[in-house]
């Protein structure tokens, strides 16, 4: 057993079990990576994978284990560096933050710039997806930390660290009947032509639910990704819409207007998520720090069970 072994069996499972994708992400070649796994399933004495001829389907019982384990001893021989890193590079690095495109659109752009300013020997990464995807990135170990205001709380290796609460707006063309209701109603909302997230991105599953406790269905005539796409089509006129408050800037959407909706929808939390076996440079907990004043690094390391 070795850790390449234990490299390319973490590779395939987070391929979706495509061998050769891996491969190529690996800098090796398919039979090679296929000719590894066997031999520690061999020496393992368990299959870790299900095979239907040379293809690989579905990951067995043990398999599971397997891969979990892989995946940690990989993460603790990364962590091994990034000690060394800490104490010979310093300030020399890299940090990789996987988030929505709301947070990397809206609320990173005046920390990373900063963040950047005052530690200029570190290379950032952006990895964007939906919160799902972004706590995968971290379980991977494909980035250090995430951002998403939903889905951080459903994985028990991750540690959720709440940084701040926002809400969301409605927006619609100037001149729209819906501006003029006060107050503004679901009810109402519900009678037009609604364009808002998707459902597995930032708010959209909150929103679906809130409108469903009320027995209303909406009829969304287009879910987006991001906000941006969201103003692009309710300033066409195809409906209206409803994105985070922090979307909204007056002075750049001057061809939309905004309504408050803080008394129809409850509340959202953004949080950190970060591994629960993890070990993190100076410099991320100062990103942190810098992202969520409240998150200091006592605090951080308390919520990870360090102190």
């Amino acid at each position: 057993m070795n850790l390449q072994q234990l490299r390319y069996v973490a590779e395939v499972a987070a391929r979706k079990l495509n061998v050769s994708e891996a491969a190529r992400a690996l800098h090796t070649s398919q039979s090679g990576v296929s000719r590894q796994i066997s031999l520690l399933e061999q020496e393992l004495g368990v299959d870790v994978f299900v095979r239907q001829g040379k293809r690989l389907v579905a990951v067995t019982r043990p398999g599971q284990d397997v891969i979990a384990i892989a995946r940690r001893m990989l993460r603790d021989i990364g962590a091994l560096r990034q000690v060394g890193e800490e104490y010979v590079k310093g300030e020399q690095g890299r940090l990789s933050i996987a988030t929505t495109h709301t947070q990397a659109r809206y609320v990173l752009p005046q920390v990373l710039s900063e963040f950047v300013r005052q530690h200029p020997g570190v290379q950032i990464e952006l990895h964007q997806g939906n919160p799902t995807q972004c706590c995968e990135h971290v379980l991977s170990g494909a980035a250090d930390l995430a951002i998403a205001t939903e889905a951080i709380d459903g994985y028990d290796e991750l540690v959720s660290l709440p940084c701040y609460q926002w809400n969301r707006c409605l927006i619609a063309p100037p001149g729209h009947p819906l501006l003029d209701v006060k107050p503004l109603t679901l009810e109402a909302i519900a009678d037009w032509p609604l364009i808002t997230y998707d459902f597995s991105f930032t708010g959209g599953s909150k929103v679906n639910q809130t409108f469903a406790s009320r027995g209303l269905t909406p009829r969304v005539v287009l879910s987006a990704i991001d906000a941006d796409i969201i103003k692009t089509y309710v300033a066409l006129g195809l409906g209206v819409g409803i994105v985070a408050q922090m979307a909204f800037d007056p002075e750049q959407d001057r061809a939309l207007r905004a309504v408050n909706c803080d008394h129809l929808f409850e509340s959202s939390t953004t949080r950190i998520g970060l591994h629960r076996n993890g070990w993190l440079r100076g410099y991320t907990y100062r990103f942190i720090e810098s992202f969520a004043p409240r998150l200091s690094r006592e605090v951080v390391d308390r919520s990870l069970g360090r102190t």
